[in-house]
């Protein structure tokens, strides 16, 4: 018989010892509880305090099904703890009865702490946790069943990575393009759509090599897992769900315990997550009740007039309007459906927005609007219009990226602290040029939910190809790429290299040359030989008695990557995390391309210094925090007083990669609208009239989503009239001012509100910014000092502040105004 359960007191991996007795009613104490607790005829909880009608309605709900729809920044989480609050006050649950799904630990722990702030001591015994923290403690409990241990290892991705990596070293796999992170990625996706070996093979095109390879890869892993007593994190919810779905009996007694469902995010729900929450609000049937009955469950109290136990109560909470989590299963369908999927839904609306200003709110309901099979809503404030949105239309990366440092110092004089301003980028490659102009422009920031693109694995692997051509005795840059991408050589082969060249005396990239001479495998010793070749290849294109002339970096780098195919290899992984890299490494090439256009004169030396004093730029302190840059993936949740989202363009925003995908405009929408409403009060747009893309520069195009947003939201700042569309007299952004001409987005009489008239004749781009630094080495500068800027030109320096590698200077020039420099690497000299 299975264990029924009781309230939780015991850590998720202790299995219970004896049979508890499950009572009918709650045993509550503290604050909201005992006589009295719910009041009585005209009692007024103090959980409805503060609350507007439809979150007030939200709390109340009584009923089989309620969908929240709560619009960004709607105070969805303080509905959902009230609620919980609410049924407990009411009596109507006790704490044991609820069962609350977040997607994060974070989010389970906020919201564990709301609801024990409201109830104290009254709120233990829930479970409020992730769907996998859930799962986990439901399969220990019934482990036997499952067919596990109950103390099953729990992989994580590194786990299934190696898992994976000794499979298909094993097959030979790898010579049909496998490799651990495809393969992860596709088994996570086949079961998140509750797809076992088994199922998938049965469908699977078993004439096609590859197919084959990878059901065998597929089931060599599940067998481990097994094995092993291991699950992985995708299997936690597909095997809960499996086994409800093969002990029906065992599911019943999860129905029965838990009364109450609620669910934060679920338009973030994959099929599995959606099939686990079905399986839990199902009813109990008349045989399996009196089954429970007469094992000693008491479960008298919640049948109805059939016998049965009516499913339970399930809340979701969610937005449409914030799916953006496609590429990990997310099914928006679950939400924009769930009325059909639950008969007798009620439906709640959170319109009011105690974010962000109106006028911000009224651009994201104006994009979002062009998104179809969606719950209408229109977020709205009382707080009143704001200032308007500012539109700023650059002429490259690092245009805009300066007019990013310049805004950020404008609102950090007013009094805004760097901690509550953000900047958002769709692709991880953009903040190269980000951060080159922040660190010159000594603004301190981080980059949240990733590494700063100096210091990605990827951008090393580039750079030391390099630095091996540069330096060839660096034997850490030769080691780092030795099998990077990977040719077959181990370990202890690069070790039998050392040691070959210490025993020599030789270096080591000369025992390189000599590979043949160790002994090694006619594989191995050809693999390394072709490296060799291929960097002494690079080092003559240098030779200045060329005939062609030496190679300038760009054409050194793209040879290299050509060469060892360690961009072809990231391109044609089905790997996504493997796509981003390869956009990070176009970024380098472009990085390249503006260095040989900027320094005509310099060659491979001068680069790798410049990069390496971008890269060794000491983070800044401030006392008001660092600017945080993140994609716009990684902003959901968040909020600032201030957002600069950049790179509004065709091919970023939306992606490229999501033009020819069903839905992929409609969730890039989606992304752009998560954007906007992060911000509370200031928002910041901007875009470049070029952009690097697979490595050249190409003229960028406004993202068509720009047209969508009002005329009169945006306050155009560096007038699109000046960029080059009909010959420099109209702006190229969709729904900037066009002078001169009617219609369009502006008034009848060709006089819309917003940009002030752009200048007729074609003129030099206002803001030409180069990536340029230098070294400055011991550079001193004082109050006084005259100095000339690559970019800004003459300048006086007013003031120095900050010690040693850290010192600014804060300095006025003639043109270009205030500006901040951080002295160690700003190209500037004193004069």
């Amino acid at each position: 018989m299975t264990t029924p359960i009781a309230p939780d007191s015991a850590p998720a991996t202790t299995a219970p010892t004896a049979t508890p007795v499950i009572m009918d009613g709650p045993i509550m104490d503290g604050p909201g509880f005992g006589p009295g607790a719910a009041g009585g005829e005209g009692y007024r909880s103090p959980l409805l305090d503060g609350l507007n009608p439809q979150q007030r309605e939200a709390v109340e709900y009584r009923g089989p099904a309620l969908l929240i729809i709560a619009g960004a920044g709607s105070g969805k989480t303080s509905v959902l703890t009230r609620r919980i609050a609410s049924l407990l006050e009411t009596r109507e649950a006790w704490p044991s009865q609820i069962l609350a799904i977040t997607f994060t630990n974070k989010a389970a722990a906020e919201m564990r702490d709301r609801v024990r702030a409201i109830l104290g001591q009254g709120a233990d015994g829930m479970w409020i946790s992730t769907f996998h923290s859930s799962c986990v403690r439901i399969l220990r409990r019934e482990a036997e069943k499952a067919g596990l241990t109950s103390t099953f290892s729990i992989y994580d991705s590194a786990d299934t990575k190696v898992t994976l990596k000794r499979i298909i070293k094993s097959l030979d796999a790898d010579t049909l393009g496998f490799t651990p992170g495809n393969v992860s990625a596709r088994i996570s996706k086949l079961k998140n759509e509750l797809a076992d070996v088994d199922s998938y093979a049965r469908n699977a095109n078993m004439s096609d090599p590859q197919e084959v390879m990878f059901v065998e890869i597929f089931r060599q892993y599940t067998s481990r897992l097994r094995a092993a007593s291991a699950l992985d994190f995708d299997d936690l919810i597909g095997e809960t769900v499996y086994l409800f779905r093969a002990f029906p009996a065992v599911a019943a007694l999860y129905r029965r315990r838990f009364r109450h469902l609620l669910v934060d995010e679920y338009q973030d729900t994959n099929h599995a997550q959606y099939a686990l929450v079905r399986e839990l609000t199902r009813p109990v049937s008349r045989e399996l009740a009196e089954e429970m009955e007469a094992d000693g469950v008491h479960v008298r109290n919640l049948r109805d007039a059939t016998g049965a136990i009516p499913g339970a109560s399930l809340t979701v909470v969610g937005d449409s309007d914030q799916s953006i989590y496609a590429f990990r299963g997310a099914d928006t369908r679950n939400i924009s459906e769930f009325e059909r999927d639950f008969p007798g839904t009620k439906v709640i609306l959170l319109e009011q927005n105690y974010r962000s200003t109106q006028n911000i709110l009224s651009a994201a309901n104006a994009v979002i609007g062009h998104n179809f099979d969606r719950k209408e809503k229109k977020l709205w404030s009382a707080g009143g219009d704001g200032e308007k949105i500012v539109g700023y239309t650059a002429y490259s990366g690092h245009d805009e990226a300066q007019f990013v440092a310049d805004e950020i110092e404008v609102l950090h004089q007013a009094g805004m602290a760097y901690r509550d301003m953000a900047v958002f980028y769709r692709t991880n490659a953009q903040t190269r040029a980000l951060e080159e102009i922040l660190v010159r422009a000594a603004v301190p920031y981080r980059v949240v939910g990733g590494t700063k693109f100096y210091e990605r694995a990827e951008i090393k692997d580039a750079l030391a190809y390099l630095i091996s051509v540069a330096n060839p005795v660096d034997e850490l840059a030769l080691r780092r790429i030795l099998n990077t991408p990977k040719r077959g050589i181990g370990p202890a082969t690069e070790t039998q290299l050392a040691s070959f060249a210490e025993a020599n005396q030789i270096t080591f990239r000369q025992a390189m040359r000599n590979a043949g001479a160790l002994g090694l495998g006619p594989k191995v010793t050809g693999a390394i030989l072709a490296l060799s070749t291929l960097l002494d290849e690079a080092a003559l294109k240098l030779d200045p008695a060329s005939p062609a002339g030496p190679a300038n970096v760009s054409e050194l780098l793209t040879f290299l990557l050509d060469g060892s195919t360690l961009l072809a290899g990231l391109r044609n992984s089905r790997d996504p995390q493997d796509e981003a890299r390869a956009e990070n490494i176009e970024e380098l090439v472009a990085q390249t391309k503006d260095f040989n256009r900027e320094n005509p004169d310099s060659g491979l030396v001068d680069f790798l210094t410049q990069v390496s004093l971008v890269a060794a730029a000491d983070d800044l302190d401030d006392a008001s925090g660092t600017v945080s840059l993140m994609t716009l993936h990684t902003a959901k949740g968040l909020e600032y007083e201030a957002v600069f989202l950049t790179g509004v363009e065709e091919g970023l925003l939306p992606h490229q990669m999501s033009a020819g995908e069903p839905g992929g405009p409609a969730e890039e929408r989606r992304l752009f609208y998560v954007g906007i409403t992060r911000a509370r009060q200031r928002l910041y747009l901007s875009l470049a009239m070029t952009r690097a893309q697979f490595g050249d520069i190409n003229v960028a195009m406004p993202s068509r989503y720009l047209q969508e947003i009002p005329v009169d939201l945006i306050d155009w700042k560096q007038s699109p009239g000046m960029a080059n569309s009909r010959g420099g007299t109209q702006p190229r952004a969709l729904n900037a001012r066009r002078d001169g001409f009617g219609g369009g987005f502006g008034k009848r009489d060709g006089t819309p509100p917003g940009l002030p008239p752009a200048p007729k004749p074609k003129t030099e781009w206002a803001n030409r910014v180069t990536g340029t630094v230098r070294d400055n080495g011991d550079l001193t500068l004082a109050a006084g000092d005259r100095i000339r800027h690559v970019d800004f030109g003459d300048g006086r320096v007013n003031q120095v502040t900050g010690d040693g590698a850290k010192r600014i200077a804060h300095v006025q020039f003639d043109t270009a105004g205030a500006k901040k420099l951080l002295i160690k690497i700003a190209p500037i000299e004193k004069l």
